[in-house]
């Protein structure tokens, strides 16, 4: 049985809700029975339980996004105390040894569709611009593909774990709404794929689309991106390399002029 770390007996919620996209933030405190080993997740499921403030009045329960639980779809992001995390792995146990309040917000850079809800929309659109995808002639069985070395395998996997998550987005300062950049994750997806065998085929597409409005010279080199990312993808070193391998396509279609 698990010893728990805390001695609250309840836990202060302070989460930061929005009914519809068009109408004005507002703010709800909630008081919830704390137990041992709960995630941010247990958090909201006790509210949703029992949807009243802690002034004794009753509400609607707080919407959010969720799927896994277990941080591989990245659905669960959000704003955890002013830290973009995802809320299944992070621990409430933790956030008390910080203070003994919890608040709960919805991410900045996306349109809130209600409370913690929000319309990604912009970032997977971004992954179809840069063509995030192997193309592929035929479901035919054609044989196995081309063999990749551990080398390749050990560039690839790590940039592979990106899960769209959008916390990357978040802490950019140069992706919001008065800006065209595509964000750091489609752009390692970019240097995922180019990295890829069969992929390369298509390279020149995905840098040519980099090579746009928006595109790797909108970076501003912040690295903010690598610092908050959950699955540790290099975010930076894909940055880099999708950058100089952009400056060869351009010269080479110069050549080709």
């Amino acid at each position: 049985m698990s010893t728990p770390t805390s001695t609250a007996t309840t836990l202060t919620v302070r989460v930061r809700r929005q009914d519809r996209p068009q109408d004005r933030p507002y703010t709800q405190i909630f008081e919830v029975p704390y137990q041992p080993d709960m995630n941010v997740i247990s958090v909201l499921q006790a509210i949703a339980a029992r949807p009243v403030t802690a002034d004794g009045q009753g509400t609607t329960p707080v919407a959010w996004d969720c799927n896994c639980l277990e941080e591989v779809c990245g659905a669960c992001s959000m704003l955890i105390n002013g830290r973009v995390r995802q809320a299944c792995s992070c621990l409430v146990d933790e956030l008390l040894r910080q203070g003994p309040e919890i608040s709960l917000a919805p991410l900045t850079k996306f349109p809130v569709v209600r409370d913690l809800v929000v319309d990604r929309s912009r970032m997977f659109e971004a992954l179809k611009k840069v063509r995030a995808w192997i193309p592929v002639d035929t479901y035919a069985d054609i044989g196995p593909g081309p063999t990749i070395s551990v080398e390749q395998q050990e560039q690839m996997y790590p940039l592979s774990r990106c899960m769209t998550c959008g916390c990357c987005m978040e802490v950019c300062p140069q992706y919001h709404d008065a800006s065209d950049f595509i964000g750091p994750a489609p752009i390692a997806q970019a240097a995922l794929f180019n990295l890829n065998p069969v992929g390369k085929m298509t390279a020149s597409e995905r840098l040519r689309a980099l090579m746009g409005p928006g595109g790797i010279t909108d970076c501003g080199n912040a690295q903010n991106c690598v610092k908050v990312c959950p699955k540790e993808v290099p975010l930076t070193w894909a940055i880099g390399k999708v950058g100089r391998d952009a400056t060869i396509e351009a010269v080479r279609r110069w050549l080709l002029r």
